[in-house]
């Protein structure tokens, strides 16, 4: 979260644009695995990069595969989120940041919420590029304003269920349909499965390699979330 004051307000309103062209920046190749650069120093002023290794990213999909519903994969991914963010401590400064804005005040690898949302949705671009999300797609970043406040995070949606099959690997598609015995697709009514429902991944609130706060997004707009400054 970033405190700001009414007049440079708007300054910080274009910001968001910037930001939405920064998470899109795709991961690049390595081999057996990929980079990611992870942003740091608050308003992405730095950035390192990082390389995830075949081995690592093979255990966060095996992971995240044990899902068998929306609200598994969510919980599957704010503990992925946090690995991914503690290699990313040992590769680079951003192992010393914690959560929110005030307990690692000049450290060297301190994060705002633009380096988080920035960096977090970058990392779930990754997991999503590599398959391993069949529940959710990631989309822009978020941001709330309250009173002078503003705060910014990254933001996944719940999949259709046609979306969830068009994304099982070929074979399992029968295996993983909810449907009747001539075919029919089940939607799932109301709760969580919703497709359209979208949920914020916010790793600002946390210190680095914990697993990230996942909320509704309704719900982070009004405030939710731990009470970090």
């Amino acid at each position: 979260m970033r405190a700001v004051l009414l007049p440079v307000l708007l300054p910080a309103l274009l910001f968001v644009p910037v930001l939405a062209q920064a998470t899109a920046r795709p991961a690049m190749a390595a081999p057996g695995g990929a980079e990611v650069s992870i942003c740091h120093n608050y308003g992405c002023r730095e950035e390192a990069i990082v390389t995830y290794h075949r081995a690592t990213l093979a255990r966060l999909e095996r992971q995240l595969a044990r899902a068998r519903s929306a609200a598994e994969e969510r919980a599957q991914l704010a503990e992925a989120i946090g690995r991914l963010y503690r290699v990313a401590g040992t590769q680079s400064a951003v192992g010393a940041d914690r959560r929110g804005n005030l307990l690692d005040d000049e450290a060297d690898g301190r994060m705002d919420c633009i380096d988080h949302s920035t960096s977090t949705t970058r990392l779930l671009a990754l997991i999503e590029s590599r398959g391993a999300l069949r529940f959710h797609r990631v989309v822009e970043p978020a941001r709330r304003t309250r009173f002078i406040m503003q705060h910014f995070s990254a933001v996944i949606e719940v999949l259709s269920a046609d979306e969830r099959l068009a994304r099982l690997p070929p074979g399992q598609a029968l295996a993983g349909c909810n449907c009747t015995e001539d075919g029919l697709i089940i939607e799932v009514a109301d709760g969580d499965e919703r497709p359209g429902e979208r949920y914020v991944v916010d790793s600002w609130f946390v210190d680095n390699g914990e697993p990230a706060v996942v909320l509704p997004l309704a719900e982070w707009l009004n405030g939710g979330g731990p009470n970090v400054q």
